[in-house]
């Protein structure tokens, strides 16, 4: 099985992973937290805000591996305080509002920059 690794300027990067791979017909989205991919900074004070440049990350990069959100197939999302699960739930459901994918969560056990979220898709490719 062939292993393709996914790039675009228009989500951040690291040096550290992918931002995605292909492989067996799926294409695995790294964590994304809800970083501007130009300046690095936080994008938004809010959980709302936050969770929104989180997706378009993550839409950029589907789109640089030709999927979509419309494809994704399942989610993890790490929040940094508990309490913000009501307002992360608010935005998702504007971006995803039929043919839900699986969705898990975790809390997220550190802050970098003071990002309150984390966001990882696998969608099909």
């Amino acid at each position: 099985m062939a292993k393709i690794i996914v790039t675009t300027d228009d989500a951040p990067k690291s040096a550290a992973y992918s931002q995605a791979v292909k492989a067996g017909g799926l294409v695995f989205v790294a964590g994304q937290g809800p970083f501007d991919p130009k300046t690095g900074d936080v994008v938004g004070a809010t959980i709302q805000e936050q969770t929104a440049q989180c997706l378009r990350n993550i839409e950029a990069i589907l789109k640089a591996a030709n999927s979509s959100l419309n494809q994704v197939v399942s989610a993890t999302f790490i929040l940094g305080e508990e309490s913000d699960y009501p307002g992360m739930n608010e935005e998702w459901m504007k971006w995803f509002q039929t043919n839900l994918p699986a969705r898990q969560g975790a809390k997220l056990p550190i802050r970098p920059k003071g990002m309150k979220i984390s966001i990882a898709i696998i969608a099909e490719g």
